[in-house]
């Protein structure tokens, strides 16, 4: 805060805090990354579905499959889809290659598992009927994966696990699929174990945090 004169009048100016100015950004990058996400998913979808896509045509193609997002401005589309389609190319998940002096993008091996692991990360997200059984998942990753361990842990905090131990994890639906995915894509499958569990002992907790009846 301080003061200045203009004439005859005192002014006091008082600096807006730093949280003032970052008001709303924070919403505005989770909404971009979202879109960007769903963009991404979506072209994968396409690709995975209809084995290539002509690049050039890839924006008649987007109103199609993009129908399921908020409305984007067709003057928008283009270039989004274009940029969404780099990231992915930098990502491995998708190649481009020329026929007849056309480009195409072609899904590669690590995209559909990529794609696969996208959507039963939807699927668990899904109400469910719960049928009494419990799955609970074990893991034993030795400290020199750390990193492999932790992103581990944030995944299935992400998705909705409960921690009951360190390294014991529970979930009321079947995950076997996304679990298979999981370990397949962090290279751990012989440090997890899947089980179906029939009972928990003082699991009154878990009902109430999985809203259980």
């Amino acid at each position: 805060m301080y003061n200045y004169t203009c004439g005859q009048h005192l002014i006091r100016y008082i600096p807006r805090p730093w949280y003032i100015e970052d008001m709303g950004n924070i919403e505005t990058e989770a909404r971009t990354k979202r879109r960007r996400r769903d963009i991404q998913q979506l072209l994968l979808a396409s690709i995975v579905f209809s084995g290539i896509m002509l690049v050039a045509a890839i924006t008649p193609n987007a109103f199609a499959i993009l129908s399921r997002l908020p409305a984007v401005k067709r003057a928008q589309l283009r270039y989004r889809c274009k940029t969404a389609l780099g990231r992915l190319a930098a990502q491995g998940l998708v190649i481009f290659e020329k026929r007849d002096g056309r480009q195409y993008a072609r899904i590669t091996e690590l995209g559909r598992r990529k794609f696969a692991f996208e959507e039963q990360k939807m699927k668990l997200k899904k109400k469910r009927r719960w049928d009494n059984r419990w799955r609970v998942i074990i893991f034993d990753i030795p400290e020199k994966r750390r990193l492999i361990r932790d992103r581990l842990r944030q995944i299935m905090s992400e998705l909705g696990f409960v921690r009951l131990q360190d390294s014991v994890w529970v979930f009321p639906h079947d995950c076997e699929d996304f679990i298979a995915l999981l370990k397949a894509d962090l290279k751990i499958g012989a440090a997890v174990l899947y089980l179906i569990v029939e009972q928990i002992e003082n699991d009154k907790h878990l009902r109430a945090h999985f809203d259980l009846k």
